[in-house]
């Protein structure tokens, strides 16, 4: 499983927050999902896609 941010995201950073491990701020102040979930962290990755003010991520299997 897999996490993609689409252009919707306004930088808020929540994600980054919720979940450090899989979401991390661009050169552009986006959010950018990691190639994959380490084991641990797919709860948290959850958390920081139902968090997201303006529903920017989404799963992709």
């Amino acid at each position: 499983m897999k996490y993609h941010v689409n252009d919707s995201c306004i930088g808020c950073g929540l994600c980054t927050s919720t979940c450090p491990e899989v979401f991390s701020m661009g050169d552009d102040n986006k959010a950018v999902a990691a190639e994959s979930v380490p084991a641990g962290a797919e709860s948290s990755a959850e958390d920081a896609m139902n968090g997201c003010p303006v529903t920017a991520i989404e799963k992709v299997d």
